[in-house]
């Protein structure tokens, strides 16, 4: 099992205090893409091209972490 998929585990189980950064780094090992560019979201894009937009100030709240992760179960 990999660190992403430990990450994706810990995040079903308990959805509150992630940073942007862990969300970027789960993105990054299931290829879904993002931009963050001096702007106050990080916004997700799936291979769909389905987007979700993150405010990237800390904690992120519960509601954006099940959102992602509904996004990371798409085919």
């Amino acid at each position: 099992m990999s660190q992403a998929d430990k990450t994706v585990a810990k995040m079903k189980v308990n959805p509150l205090d992630w940073r942007i950064e862990d969300l970027q780094a789960v993105a990054r090992r299931h290829d879904i893409d993002w931009r963050h560019e001096g702007t106050s979201h990080c916004v997700f894009i799936s291979a769909t091209g389905k987007t979700l937009p993150v405010p990237a100030k800390k904690p992120i709240k519960p509601i954006y972490i099940k959102k992602f992760l509904l996004l990371l179960e798409e085919p």
